[in-house]
């Protein structure tokens, strides 16, 4: 997987994220947010295709993977969505890029939101797979979103209810978890697999993927409300499942419209893992947007004027 592409740890804001990166040096940058219990090697299908006209950037986010797994705190604030954006800010200002494009699946789309919130200088264009806005969410859940999604409600008990029960069986809670939301099948490479598993075994890592859902009800939805009603300014491109939780419970469009100035999108024949099921369809989709959101902005690869300060600072 990920065949010319360079591995490495870069410090973040506040944690070292694992990295993979690679591509066309002289094409747009492009970072990718992988969703929970993952890591960046969900997109090891998608990568390829657009590197052949991008620089791509895909870290595993702070908590999972080989990245780092900073210490909880009582207000989830380590785990926050704010927290993680702000690591792939500075991954990416270390890259040399000041503005980038970002694709985000699952709790990367979720991180993608934040950091499009809070440093509207730095993303170009938003690309969110199969997520409705998290508050939003949170304001309208049915009982068929809180049978499909058991998860939500289940990674937010304190600790150590959560970490004992998976830790008691990781392999069989996540093959359990994700094969249910990829409707019984098995879309994983064998490789991705054990790179999922193998990471989901660690006891830190499983800690801070419930801190992760943890931070979501509480300090991310406070994050949300202290916006004051601001919206991303960017342009967001919204993919999601025809037949999955988030097209069966909420109307994306309408949702992300209270969310977004800009919002596009619509449904793909796929269960929620359609970047390693559907890859050539969701490569093409991120590579009209993404064209067509460069072109707008007029941006340079590793150019973006004076550095920006984030919005809630």
């Amino acid at each position: 997987m990920f065949i010319g592409f360079r591995e490495e740890e870069i410090a973040g804001s506040g944690a070292r994220l694992f990295v993979r990166h690679g591509g066309n040096l002289k094409g747009p940058p492009v970072v990718l947010l992988h969703g929970y219990p993952q890591t960046s090697a969900m997109w090891h299908r998608v990568a390829p295709i657009l590197a052949e006209t991008h620089r791509i950037v895909c870290p595993d986010l702070r908590g999972y993977g080989r990245s780092e797994k900073p210490k909880s705190d009582r207000l989830h604030l380590a785990h926050s969505k704010r927290s993680m954006a702000g690591d792939i800010v500075a991954v990416m200002e270390r890259l040399g890029y000041r503005r980038f494009l970002v694709g985000g699946h699952d709790r990367g789309a979720r991180v993608a939101h934040r950091l499009g919130l809070d440093f509207p200088r730095r993303a170009v264009g938003l690309c969110l797979l199969d997520i409705a806005p998290t508050r939003e969410t949170y304001a309208n859940i049915s009982e068929e979103f809180a049978k499909s999604y058991w998860h939500w409600f289940f990674l937010i008990q304190d600790q150590p209810l959560p970490e004992t029960l998976i830790g008691g069986a990781p392999d069989a809670y996540w093959k359990l978890k994700c094969m249910r939301q990829a409707d019984g099948a098995i879309p994983f490479h064998p490789e991705a697999l054990k790179e999922y598993l193998s990471a989901f075994r660690d006891p830190a890592a499983i800690h801070a993927s419930c801190e992760d859902y943890r931070a979501a009800a509480s300090i991310d939805i406070t994050h949300d409300n202290e916006d004051g009603g601001r919206t991303l300014s960017m342009p967001v491109h919204l993919i999601w499942a025809a037949n999955g939780t988030t097209a069966n419970c909420f109307d994306p469009i309408e949702l992300w419209n209270r969310r977004a100035d800009q919002v596009e999108g619509q449904s793909v024949a796929a269960s929620h893992y359609m970047a390693e099921e559907v890859p050539e369809l969701i490569a093409e989709r991120m590579l009209n947007f993404f064209a067509d959101c460069w072109q707008r902005a007029g941006s340079h690869s590793e150019t973006g004027g004076p550095e920006p300060l984030p919005v809630h600072g």
